[in-house]
């Protein structure tokens, strides 16, 4: 079993290589303590193994596995981490890790993890499984929507209608005409628009509306009956 180090930690590396080198059968091809490194590495090393720590000084390497795989097509990567980030672990197993372990667990747990991963199996410890497990049968709630999606959120339909065409630059009777209603009802609407979204003018309206998407932005050459949105009725 050939072994290629990825840990950014010298001292770190330097316990594993001292562990993996008492065990027959294994050789330890190279240490790399960036992604980089380990880039260079692989292709002259051709490992059976690589292990792997996610955050190599402030790099996720959990990105970089792919360009690995690719250098040494026969390599099979062992997750050696002390990040406990179950999206962490996920993003890992995506790019093509075949093995996750934790470094608190025992010496016996990793080399264990080492032969069934060499053999051709996975490997995921059973506390990993667990939290993986309780992710997907209890995912997090989704965030809490921000100030401005929770403004827009509440402007209904009609008012929905009416903010693209102040932002074309429509006078309240267009708006009128255009939707068939009555200016006094338009009217009505704006100032409910005004309030939800915190806005003044049908100039900031519009502003608003271009930067959170309720308006597309005129073309530059505009057209003849389009003004600018402004102040007035």
């Amino acid at each position: 079993m050939r072994v290629l180090l990825v840990e950014d930690h010298r001292i770190v590396r330097t316990g594993l290589r001292m562990l993996l080198e008492s065990q027959p059968g294994i050789t330890v091809v190279g240490e790399a303590a960036t992604v980089a490194e380990m880039l260079a590495l692989a292709t002259p090393a051709q490992p059976d193994i690589v292990i792997l720590d996610l955050n190599l000084g402030g790099e996720n390497a959990a990105e970089s596995i792919p360009a690995l795989l690719e250098a040494a097509p026969a390599a099979r990567v062992v997750i050696l981490t002390g990040v406990r980030d179950p999206e962490a672990h996920r993003q890992a197993v995506r790019h093509g890790a075949m093995a996750l372990v934790l470094k608190e667990t025992a010496t016996e747990t990793l080399l264990q993890a080492l032969a069934t991963v060499h053999a051709g199996g996975a490997w995921l410890e059973p506390t990993l499984v667990a939290q993986m497990l309780s992710e997907l049968t209890h995912p997090r709630p989704p965030p809490p929507p921000s100030p401005e999606e929770a403004k827009i959120a509440r402007l209904t339909e009609r008012e929905r209608e009416i903010i693209p065409l102040i932002g074309e630059g429509l006078r309240n009777q267009d708006i009128a005409a255009r939707l068939y209603i009555s200016e006094p009802t338009v009217r009505h609407h704006l100032n409910a628009i005004f309030a939800k979204l915190g806005v003044v003018s049908r100039f900031e309206l519009a502003v608003y509306a271009y930067q959170h998407g309720l308006a597309q932005l005129p073309p530059r050459n505009g057209s003849a009956h389009s003004a600018p949105p402004d102040a007035g009725k």
